[in-house]
């Protein structure tokens, strides 16, 4: 028999411990008969200061990552969602190919869907994007690794701005105004579309004014990520006030 709630489809969804914005705002996307069920990656608020506590917080990710997927198949979900984005771009395309063969294995062969693989996919819905801005909450070392896997597919990534979150709670304190600084910062004229990545950034209510005023696709990571489950496992919900992906792929 089919869940009570989720009688159309469960999401597994792993994320960090500290991240206190991707679960509501995959909330605000629930389709009826679809519901998320988080699995959390432990890992301590220690402060981001350099490139080198980045680099360490990402080695406490990678070591508590399977078993956060292990804890979420006892849920028995019908697919993977990873509400985490820094991981996703780590080692460039190749890095992101790896990884997710490696969490498909871990839940017994299920879709997994993944920022990296979400970001391409949504740029391709609005034509033949080449030139590309980011915005994250990262340390320059992040920075890198998502410049490098945006480069690995074919994109000229214009620029990138780094927020240099203090901790990893301290990311969701980042305030609207400080990305909306964030977005003009990297935008220009040659600039064809906006990522923000970084699944603990509350940007998936900013991303459609953005793109309103800057008439051109504006893409939040947590949209951009839910949006790519859903459509990879045939929902084709259309969910309103969230950005033209939602609305219109």
């Amino acid at each position: 028999m089919p869940d009570a709630l989720g009688y159309r489809m469960k999401f597994g969804v792993i994320a960090p411990s500290t991240n206190t914005i991707v679960q509501p705002e995959f909330g605000w996307m629930e389709p009826h008969g679809v519901t998320n069920h988080f699995s959390r990656i432990h890992i301590p608020d220690d402060p981001l200061g350099s490139d080198a506590d980045f680099e360490e917080l990402m080695v406490r990710i990678r070591a508590e990552l399977m078993q956060a997927v292990d804890r979420v198949m006892t849920a028995s979900p019908g697919a993977i969602v990873m509400g985490m984005s820094s991981e996703t771009f780590w080692g460039g395309l190749a890095g992101s190919i790896d990884l997710k063969a490696k969490l498909e294995a871990r839940a017994g062969g299920l879709s997994v869907a993944m920022g990296s693989d979400a970001s391409q996919a949504a740029l391709k819905c609005y034509g033949d994007i080449k030139r590309i801005a980011v915005v994250t909450p990262y340390m320059p070392v992040g920075d890198g690794e998502v410049r490098k896997f945006f480069t690995d597919c074919g994109y000229e990534v214009m620029a990138v701005e780094g927020l240099k979150s203090k901790s990893p709670t301290g990311i969701a304190h980042v305030d609207g105004k400080t990305l909306r600084d964030a977005v003009n910062a990297v935008n220009d004229s040659k600039v064809e579309a906006i990522l923000q990545v970084g699944t603990n950034l509350a940007f998936a209510k900013i991303a459609p004014m953005a793109e309103f005023w800057l008439d051109k696709p504006v893409l939040a990571i947590n949209t951009a990520t839910y949006w790519h489950a859903l459509r990879m496992n045939g929902l084709t919900d259309k969910v309103r006030g969230l950005g033209s992906l939602l609305e219109d792929y």
